[in-house]
């Protein structure tokens, strides 16, 4: 099936990396849902990338906005060919391993490995529809067993749990010829990454772009860092 007869769903594609994957998602012929915690901020987003992109108001830490999401899209769209669970949060300023307190671990924990959990549950009737549906989780090399930091607690705790939620994902979606990959977009310069970092939006995004244009069934459950298969 072309890219440019496929559907694709972004979270948190408002800014930053899951910005850069939309716009790199049309340039690759896909229809694109842009999806942010408000409708403003969606609204103002896809304005900027083109006339054509949808928009869907997707709070990812809120079960009953997730449900709400996936019935206004079912109404909208047919299928959905991709889904990647970009949202995410780095709060890990100022503490570490031995520091950091239990709620601050359940909200990174939540949002960042629950969260992807659940939209793919409540998206998954509308996945089915698809001859090849994909689900691309937004991972890290924080989240690699060689990658773990005592200085960035929850979010590498996190980034562990998503790595592993996706392995469960993709075996129990492989019967229904759905592939499930988790990546890493390396250190790029965002609000989450920061100024220095030395990766563009656009390099981060590549990999996800890739996945979505490229990845087969054969690849699902792999990890991925620059279009290469990584270790976990």
């Amino acid at each position: 099936m072309p890219s440019q007869h496929k559907t694709a769903l972004v979270t948190g594609g408002n800014r930053g990396i899951g910005y850069a994957i939309c716009e790199g998602l049309l340039k690759a012929g896909f229809e694109v849902i842009l999806a942010a915690r408000s409708q403003p901020k969606a609204q103002a987003a896809a304005e900027q990338l083109h006339p054509d992109v949808k928009t869907l108001e997707l709070d990812v830490t809120d079960d009953h906005s997730i449900q709400k999401a996936a019935e206004t899209l079912t109404r909208q769209i047919e299928r959905l060919d991709v889904l990647i669970n970009n949202a995410g949060i780095y709060p890990d300023e100022g503490v570490n391993i031995l520091t950091i307190s239990r709620e601050l671990l359940d909200q990174t924990m939540n949002t960042n490995a629950f969260s992807p959990v659940k939209i793919t549950q409540t998206f998954l009737p509308l996945l089915e529809k698809s001859d090849s549906a994909k689900v691309i989780n937004m991972s890290s090399g924080y989240g690699a067993l060689d990658g773990l930091s005592a200085n960035v607690p929850s979010y590498c705790l996190s980034k562990l749990a998503l790595n592993g939620a996706t392995i469960m994902l993709a075996n129990a979606l492989r019967p229904k010829q759905i592939g499930v990959y988790a990546m890493s977009p390396g250190w790029v310069a965002t609000d989450m990454g920061g100024e220095s970092a030395p990766r563009s939006p656009e390099q981060g995004a590549d990999t996800a772009v890739w996945l979505a244009t490229e990845a087969t069934l054969a690849m699902t459950g792999k990890f991925f860092s620059d279009r290469i298969e990584t270790a976990y």
